[in-house]
């Protein structure tokens, strides 16, 4: 008799799951976070360095926070997911709203996935230079990581 009360509730979560990705996955490309509006309305940079916070680089649901990040050469980045949404990294960009996978000469190889709400270090970028890095799953949502 108990299964039954469980049966709707799992239904339940499942169909709040869907929605849930279903509304990340509609998001319109090129829009930004209110957090990353907010920062760059009150005069900040779009670009993260390692002298202003470290090598971190944080993302939302369907954009990284800051459009590129400067680093210097043999240094990494961690990627901070600050949400409960998929993201898959990988070399390569968006451009006009198809993916462009590739990597430049030098860059390390990237594929890296999240699942939510957690954590990884890419890198180290051990060549200087101006490497892409992309969401696979999300239209739009690219990041340059500038070497020096």
């Amino acid at each position: 008799m108990e299964q039954k009360p469980l049966r709707l509730l799992w239904l339940v979560l499942t169909a709040l799951a869907l929605v849930s990705l279903l509304l990340v996955a509609c998001t319109r490309p090129g829009t930004t976070s209110s957090t990353a509006a907010n920062a760059n309305s009150s005069g900040s940079s779009s670009a993260a360095s390692s002298a202003s916070g470290g090598n971190t680089v944080k993302m939302d649901a369907a954009n990284f926070e800051v459009s590129s990040i400067t680093i210097k050469k043999g240094e990494s980045i961690t990627l901070v997911n600050t949400v409960a949404v998929p993201h898959i990294i990988q070399n390569g960009s968006w451009v006009n709203g198809t993916a462009k996978p590739g990597i430049e000469a030098g860059a390390p190889k990237i594929d890296v996935q999240f699942s939510g709400n957690d954590t990884k270090q890419i890198g180290p970028f051990t060549t200087a230079g101006t490497f892409k890095l992309y969401c696979t799953i999300h239209q739009g949502m690219n990041l340059t990581v500038i070497v020096k």
